[in-house]
């Protein structure tokens, strides 16, 4: 098996002192131009690598994570940041809170990356972050770590009476195996399934209800040989279909954006090493997930998408390697925008009728985007 580059993966970039001449170039051509939007770097603890994820309960508190095993949390909206937990050996890839006390914290686990010991895949704290214990009792077969976390906050009819539960999946990962976390009552019991049939890895979950959700992953463990692959299930899980595979190897997906139900973005990443394979895409539906195209990002072979978030139908962003890239007429075009580099994870945060945007990569930024702002 040819691993995934350790760029990939996560954490490993040498983006400081270690980035090459052709990333710096591309770096300096990141520039503001009248009517951008304006990301503004909060203060955080130095990280050498790409930190993974980050999640909010409220417009004020939140959590991030990252691969030296450490979760801080906010309660200020990012502007200061203290650190709960630091368990060396862990990698923390994933994060997801349900409410201020309920959050989850997923471990890549094992055999991929170096230095990680830890083999448990979930954690839990029911305080806030200020506790964390392993999730215990899944039934099923065992996971091997966690990429992506969603939280879906279902309705339901109950002996007539509409009612609420939380509906959470965790997915992995990166380089495989593909396994499936699922709870129907707000992470108290848990079901594991082997979709290794279905993809050779999980990079991101999406549910829209306990029924319909998709899988962004890839199609091989091989890079040389992998293609960008997404799935979609109709009845929770038991069966999957194939609805979008790029038609390129060295591609896999890696996170998704969905500011509607019928509209959809997900990153596709390039490993091709020949230089004049070079254009970029981005996959979107308008149809629920049902069915995807591809539309031009950028041409440039130094671009290696990562995280991504569309705060309506038009108008988002796409983490790269040295900067990002945004769009106001739902990828018809796109421009440069500085928002950090190797941006893995971009959360939408409603704040009255404004909404916060945090990308977090090497570093961590902010924008707060107002509906009237959009043409």
């Amino acid at each position: 098996m040819i691993r995934l580059p350790v760029v990939l993966a996560l954490g490993w970039l040498t983006l400081h002192d270690g980035a090459s001449t052709r990333d710096r170039a591309y770096a300096d051509t990141i520039v503001s131009v009248p009517g951008d939007t304006v990301w503004t770097k909060l203060s955080t603890v130095a990280y050498a690598g790409k930190q993974d994820d980050i999640s909010f309960s409220s417009s004020t508190r939140g959590w991030y994570v990252n691969g030296s095993g450490r979760i801080y949390r906010t309660t200020n909206a990012g502007e200061t940041w203290t650190e709960q937990v630091h368990k060396p050996g862990t990698f923390f890839r994933a994060i997801g809170a349900v409410n201020d006390s309920l959050i989850f914290a997923g471990n890549i686990g094992t055999d991929y990356f170096p230095g990680v010991t830890d083999t448990l895949p979930l954690y839990r704290s029911r305080d806030g972050g200020a506790t964390w214990q392993p999730v215990t009792g899944i039934t099923g077969p065992s996971v091997k770590g966690i990429c992506a976390i969603d939280v879906l906050q279902s309705q339901f009819v109950n002996a007539g009476t509409l009612s609420r539960r939380t509906v959470i999946h965790a997915g992995g990962r990166v380089g495989g195996p593909a396994y499936l976390l699922r709870s129907l009552d707000g992470g108290e019991s848990w079901t594991s399934l082997d979709l290794s049939a279905h993809t050779a890895m999980i990079l991101d979950v999406k549910f829209f209800s306990e029924s319909e959700g998709l899988i962004m992953g890839a199609t091989s463990t091989d890079v040389a040989t992998s293609r960008a692959l997404i799935i979609r299930t109709t009845d929770g899980g038991r069966s999957w279909q194939r609805v979008y595979e790029g038609p390129r190897p060295f591609e896999l997906t890696w996170k998704g954006s969905f500011p509607s139900r019928l509209v959809g973005y997900v990153t596709v990443q390039n490993y091709n090493p020949d230089t004049s394979q070079a254009q970029r895409v981005v996959a979107k539906t308008t149809d629920g997930g049902k069915t995807w195209q591809e539309i031009p990002l950028v041409r440039n072979h130094a671009v290696r998408e990562f995280g991504v978030g569309f705060v309506d139908d038009r108008t988002g962003w796409v983490g790269a390697i040295a900067g990002g890239y945004e769009t106001r007429d739902g990828g018809a075009t796109w421009r440069a925008v500085p928002m950090g580099r190797a941006v893995n994870k971009i959360r939408l945060v409603p704040n009255g009728k404004a909404v916060d945007a945090y990308a977090i990569g090497v570093d961590l930024y902010k924008f707060t985007w107002m509906p009237s702002s959009t043409p």
